[in-house]
């Protein structure tokens, strides 16, 4: 059995044992589908990102993306982690510490164009989205929506936010609730979100919980994101969720033409916080690009026998 060096990294974090954990399988050719779900069943982490020698030579690794039970088109934090390891890799290899690159990723929603800069401190990666968010039609009323999620239906929804749903590579119901205390409170029933989903068959799709009062002074709201037919049953920091909500933000918000800069905080009630930085370019009333960043730590790393 060939061995295969892996690593774990904490992402949308600078800190150890905080973020959204994720480990990177690399030398992963000559695993087939089958084997890449079993090993990220065994690690058991909301992701594990498989890399790949790349398809087109100018680009810098093929990577694939599984949950414990499924693969992934697209996902955040396995983008920003597995472009912060191989960055780190290559600038070790170079005998460079310090500096900044640029890789593209091909997964299976398409390229991918990262940058990441290495410091002192924790490395911090973005990415370009590879698909802008569209919206999905979404008719549940807002009362079973509230019932799935445990919450008074009169609890959902601020200034003019409502309930809608989104895709930029993976759907998402985005959800407005009035405040913190609403949000903490939260508890997801996954038969009735499976009843949502069945009602909604364009929409396969997991809630992804927002207000915009926040823990963090800086940020500009707070999240959480539920999955748990997925195998996870929340998840620390979602970075296609933002992606997505970046939909909600135009259609709510209405950000003048230019450049807006928002973090998110997440994984805060599970003790795991998080920070993403969600960048749109707004014109003529649409979004014409948009980013995900957020730095990444190395916690563990060791040879996969698989």
């Amino acid at each position: 059995m060939k061995a295969r060096r892996y690593l774990i990294y904490d992402v949308f974090t600078d800190t150890q044992l905080a973020g959204n954990p994720l480990a990177i399988v690399l030398d992963s050719d000559g695993l087939d589908d089958q084997r890449m779900q079993r090993i990220a069943g065994e690690f058991d982490l909301s992701e594990t990102a498989f890399v790949l020698p790349p398809e087109d030579r100018l680009h810098t690794a093929r990577v694939r993306i599984f949950t414990p039970r499924t693969e992934l088109p697209f996902a955040g934090h396995p983008t920003v982690g597995t472009a912060t390891a191989l960055a780190e890799q290559a600038g070790k290899a170079r005998g460079k510490g310090e500096g900044a690159s640029l890789l593209v990723l091909e997964e299976n929603v398409g390229p991918v164009r990262c940058a990441v800069s290495t410091g002192a401190g924790a490395t911090f990666a973005e990415f370009d989205l590879p698909r802008l968010p569209k919206r999905i039609p979404f008719e549940t009323p807002a009362e079973a929506v509230a019932a799935a999620l445990g919450i008074p239906h009169h609890e959902i929804g601020f200034e003019n936010h409502v309930i809608g749903a989104w895709s930029a590579g993976v759907p998402y119901v985005c959800v407005p609730v009035a405040d913190l205390d609403v949000a903490g409170r939260v508890r997801l029933d996954e038969r009735l979100w499976d009843e949502i989903v069945l009602q909604n068959p364009a929409v396969i799709g997991f809630p992804y919980v927002y207000c915009r009062e926040t823990v963090n002074h800086d940020c500009s709201f707070h999240t959480r994101m539920f999955a748990p037919q997925d195998g996870i049953p929340e998840d620390p920091a979602t970075g296609s969720a933002a992606a997505a909500f970046a939909g909600a933000i135009l259609t709510h918000d209405e950000p003048v033409d230019g450049i807006h800069r928002y973090w998110l905080e997440q994984g805060i009630e599970m003790g795991r916080p998080s920070r993403i930085r969600l960048e749109i370019e707004a014109a003529a009333g649409g979004i014409e690009a948009a980013r995900i960043g957020g730095a990444a730590v190395k916690l563990a790393e060791g040879t996969l026998f698989a």
